[in-house]
């Protein structure tokens, strides 16, 4: 833990930025969240939060609260689990631009990334679930069960091999007799082909597991081809488990990549980040220019297009992703959103332990928007059978 060195002068504020969502409710959980967080900071410091698109409060009114209580430097960090595009890019434009703006001195720091305090709050979800399960229908040993971590997706190659690390540590750590890890959208394999794989392995058990923090369209999503891949395969046990949630575990973590700014900790991990070095099959995205997406339905909520998945015309009960197959034709209600482009921050700037103003993330970018709207490459495995295309076979015929 870093030490709470700073200039006894300043005021210290604590911005905790989140990335919003269409569901009420993962909008309503992140709030208890950071209402919890100050129990773990120092007493004196102001905390407030804001989220990048789709719900209120937005982030610049969590700044302005902060400002307003007399807050003269701000440490932020972005409320998510890995360092992809909205890490990287779009809230350090909110934060560069709202600096810049007020004169404020904003340092922003890391994501929780993989934490051995954030695998001990997954396994705990987990272990809550399988007691259920055993409390329900019997025991059954560990080494009959297969354990699939689901993760977000990203066309980032780094963060999703995040996902895979996170769900090794589980497997070897709490002895599974196998692991699968699955995706909500993006890449592969997404949810649907990875709990059919999991179902052809032949054990007894198999325990859906979302790496989430907050319930919303893409818990819904995992949750709904769990209910569909168990309904074909009732010869295994299927158990859905809880998402992380305000696990005190990741409140711990959350404290801590805000009180090790003050340390000089910020630096996220680039070391494979395919803007600033070539990743194996993404070599042609180094150094492409930084493009910012938030402002295109900042604090839009539940009026954000395809919000209502009752109203879509691809899907029944949950959003299957369907609506990504063809982009121009259909509206949006998954949460990779139609805004979700493949954009890159430049990284050609030091990622270092020095970010004594905001974040270095700021590459130029033109605040007011008046920029054309541009596509950078699209994930080079679009077509992958076991990615977004497995849901065509989910169509209705009316589509």
């Amino acid at each position: 833990m870093s030490s709470h060195s700073h200039d006894p002068a300043e005021k210290i504020g604590v911005m905790l930025c989140g990335h919003g969502s269409r569901s009420e409710a993962a909008v309503a959980e992140f709030a208890v969240l950071a209402e919890k967080l100050p129990g773990y900071l120092p007493p004196e410091w102001e905390v407030d939060y804001g989220y990048l698109e789709f719900a209120n409060p937005v982030i610049r009114k969590g700044l302005d609260n902060l400002r307003d209580a007399g807050c003269t430097r701000i440490l932020a960090v972005p409320g998510m689990l890995f360092a992809a595009m909205h890490a990287k890019n779009d809230i350090p434009s909110v934060l560069n631009a709202y600096a810049a703006e007020n004169g404020l001195k904003v340092d922003y720091g890391r994501e929780l990334g993989v934490d051995p305090r954030m695998v001990r709050a997954a396994s705990a979800r987990i272990e809550e679930a399988v007691a259920a399960a055993d409390a329900a229908h019997g025991a059954v040993a560990r080494h009959d069960t297969c354990l699939v971590v689901i993760g977000r997706g990203a066309s980032d190659p780094d963060a999703n091999s995040n996902v895979s690390k996170v769900a090794r540590l589980l497997w070897e750590g709490m002895g599974f007799g196998w692991c699968e890890v699955g995706y909500s959208g993006v890449t592969f394999p997404l949810v649907e082909p990875a709990l059919e794989h999991a179902a052809r392995l032949g054990y007894k058990r198999v325990i859906v597991f979302p790496y989430f923090l907050f319930t919303g369209i893409l818990i819904d999503r995992i949750y709904g081809f769990a209910d569909m891949v168990a309904a074909a395969h009732p010869g295994t046990q299927w158990v859905k488990a809880g998402y992380l949630n305000d696990h005190p575990d990741v409140l711990a973590t959350f404290a801590e990549r805000v009180t090790e700014i003050l340390g000089g900790d910020t630096a996220m991990n680039c070391a494979m980040c395919k803007y600033r070095t070539q990743v194996l099959g993404f070599e042609a995205e180094v150094g492409m220019a930084q493009e910012s997406h938030h402002h295109h339905v900042e604090g839009q909520g539940a009026a954000a297009p395809g919000s209502n998945v009752a109203e879509c015309q691809l899907c029944d009960s949950f959003c299957t992703g369907a609506c990504r197959l063809d982009a121009g034709s259909h509206h949006h209600h998954d949460g990779d959103h139609h805004h979700d482009h493949h954009h890159g921050h430049g990284h050609d700037h030091d990622h270092g332990e020095h970010h004594h103003h905001p974040h270095s993330h700021d590459h130029g970018h033109d605040h007011s928007h008046d920029h054309g709207h541009h596509h950078h490459p699209a994930y080079p495995h679009a077509d992958h059978p076991l990615g977004p295309e497995s849901v065509r076979k989910h169509l209705k015929d009316d589509a």
